[in-house]
């Protein structure tokens, strides 16, 4: 090593470190103030750089691109999240930084290395006989006025969000009948869903027979909440279009009734929907058009979820596609 790297660091206030790191690191604390915290993290960022280069065999003020590219990746290999490696590059390109500005280094060796992507953290999904249980829940009716059509709603509401993989704004924004101003609406006779989705694009998803028969039980008793005016299919208590948090609260109240051990909130059946009919299926594009997402790879996703042990729990594309026959 030819600037000293190897020198001395006896006096250092930082055991073992390069001078040009612990004078760099003083600069941080009394220039910059940054926080305790901070700077024992940039400190073991510092350890790891100098023990790279040490490994190396190379000055740290010689370190090169390729040399810090090969570091990011030893690091991401030994298990590192990325989120830890982007906080050490970023230690590291601020010290080359601040020798670049005193004419130490011609250029900053980290200035276009990047931490890798941090993984998307997998959509949670309830297993085929969680939702299928949730589905078939019959609800003891709430001991409030219009109780049975309130559970006659949310049993509607459910099947819907599982059988059609919606949105729950997409779901609360069908009305009851198609009409010039109607966002979205169920087609009874056709057994079809018509909505509205994200970047208002207009899409048609098929409905179960299971979502139908539970949509027929709720427009039975739909006039007993719904205003005169209101157009919405699913109305709250006053009448009005249900909110998509009144939405939510009425799932999860539902899935602690039905004894579910998780947390259930629309998007979950939403995911749900996607695995269980992309695993029995296998068909990704029309999961996308289902789902009613711009680009595929946002369907992908689902392809890395582990649910090979559903194929033998249900034969349809969907369970909840076929008639339930009598117990």
């Amino acid at each position: 090593m030819n600037d000293s790297s190897a020198a001395s660091t006896a006096e250092s206030p930082v055991p073992g470190l390069h001078d040009d790191l612990v004078r760099h690191l003083q600069h941080l604390q009394v220039e910059r103030r940054l926080a305790a915290r901070t700077l024992t993290m940039y400190t073991q960022a510092f350890h790891r750089l100098q023990h790279f280069a040490g490994v190396a065999a190379v000055a740290l003020r010689e370190v090169q691109p390729h040399h810090v590219r090969r570091w990011a990746g030893q690091l991401h290999a030994q298990g590192l999240a990325p989120g830890s490696i982007a906080i050490e590059l970023s230690a590291w390109r601020g010290f080359y930084r601040w020798l670049g500005r005193d004419g130490f280094v011609l250029q900053n060796p980290v200035a276009g290395v990047r931490a890798p992507k941090a993984a998307k953290p997998l959509p949670k999904a309830l297993s085929v006989d969680q939702a299928v249980a949730l589905a078939a829940f019959e609800a003891p009716p709430p001991a409030r006025a219009h109780g049975a059509a309130i559970a006659a709603r949310d049993q509607c509401l459910t099947e819907l969000l599982y059988g059609c993989g919606l949105r729950v704004a997409e779901l609360v924004s069908l009305d009851a009948q198609p009409g010039a101003h109607a966002v979205g609406w169920v087609d009874i006779a056709d057994a079809t869903a018509h909505v509205l989705g994200k970047g208002r694009k207009r899409r048609s998803v098929p409905v179960g027979a299971a979502a139908l028969q539970a949509l027929q039980a709720w427009l039975a008793l739909r006039d007993q909440l719904a205003a005169a005016d209101e157009p919405a299919l699913l109305v709250g208590q006053r009448g009005a279009r249900l909110t998509t948090n009144q939405a939510r609260l009425s799932l999860k109240q539902r899935a602690q009734q039905a004894g579910l051990p998780t947390h259930v909130h629309p998007h979950m059946l939403r995911h749900s929907f996607a695995t269980h009919l992309l695993q029995s299926s296998g068909d990704l594009r029309a999961v996308q058009e289902l789902l009613g997402h711009a680009n595929i790879s946002a369907t992908q996703v689902y392809t890395k979820l582990d649910f090979g042990h559903l194929s033998k729990v249900y034969d349809a594309a969907h369970p909840r596609a076929k008639k339930q026959g009598p117990a």
